[in-house]
């Protein structure tokens, strides 16, 4: 099992709110929003009850060191893929496959976003757990982790389930019927109705899938990693990789990725665990109500970001 862990967000829509905390412009993976270790801290901790940090990739962005790099100094070099720039969800987790590629061809990997909130850690990474096991039964499919919604919330990814898969765990794994990427308001509580999950970008499947993937989906983007592919891990592979960027838009992994190839996804629900990805202010101030956590930045004046 290997772990590729995304922390190159830019958290651009929490701005004022972690502004407020952490008095610079770091994004939310960075901060402390909810308890004394912060989002990243929490994710490799979460990560590490089931998948070895040695087997641990995590990618960041090169303009985000002065705030990474106190949190990875334990890190060994291997571990850290560092993109020169953000360009989206897609070109980080396409770079990061390539690495792992590299080094363990053979391997299933869980892609973890580093800057949600889980409730229970153990409970969430059995979750994950059960995702490698359907993904060793079935190598040809890409497992996601779908959270049960509380509300109708347009600002997520929803997926809508199709037939249940008679494969351990047994009732909790579907097959994928679509994907709605942020729906209007009228539509999520439609999708909420029919009992469709929140899509939490956890995914769980073989290296060799997910590259296919993405070859499928995405074909030129694929096409200009593959010709990099020689330079990663040797000297060369910084100025091959920052020549890449400079010419690739930014694309998302959900909307680009998986929602075209519905037919090659399952998803497997949560259960006892609660995930929200704490993508707007008042989400952290309505997850801080709810978990009954009082930091000293929430103070009165902060009741405006709720």
């Amino acid at each position: 099992m290997a772990g590729l862990i995304l922390a190159g967000g830019d958290g651009t829509r929490l701005r004022p709110l972690t502004r407020r905390i952490a008095g610079d412009e770091r994004p939310k993976q960075f901060c402390r929003l909810l308890h004394r270790e912060t989002l990243l801290e929490q994710t490799l901790r979460r990560a590490g009850r089931l998948i070895p940090p040695e087997q641990t990739l995590t990618v960041v962005v090169r303009a985000h060191e002065r705030f990474y790099a106190p949190l990875l100094a334990g890190v060994p070099a291997p571990g850290l893929v560092i993109q020169p720039e953000n360009r989206g969800t897609a070109p980080a987790i396409l770079y990061g496959l390539l690495c792992l590629a590299a080094v363990a061809p053979a391997s299933a990997v869980a892609i973890l976003p580093s800057d949600h909130y889980v409730s229970d850690d153990d409970r969430f990474m059995a979750h994950v757990g059960a995702a490698f096991h359907a993904a060793r039964l079935r190598p040809d499919l890409v497992i996601l982790l779908g959270s049960v919604p509380s509300t109708p919330e347009p600002e997520y990814g929803w997926i809508e389930p199709a037939y249940a898969m008679p494969i351990e765990p047994r009732g909790r794994l579907s097959r994928v019927r679509r994907f709605w990427e942020k729906p209007p308001p009228a539509l999520a509580r439609r999708l909420l109705a029919l009992g469709c999950v929140w899509n939490t970008f956890v995914m769980v499947a073989s290296v060799h899938t997910l590259l296919a993937l993405v070859k499928e989906a995405l074909p030129e983007l694929y096409e200009l990693f593959a010709a990099i592919q020689p330079a990663i891990g040797t000297s060369s592979e910084s100025e091959a990789v920052e020549a890449l960027y400079a010419q690739i838009p930014s694309i998302d992994f959900s909307r680009h990725v998986l929602a075209t190839c519905p037919a090659n996804l399952a998803v497997l629900g949560l259960s006892g665990v609660e995930w929200d990805d704490l993508g707007e202010p008042r989400r952290v101030m309505a997850k801080l109500a709810r978990i009954g956590v009082h930091p000293e930045w929430a103070g009165p004046e902060a009741a405006v970001f709720a």
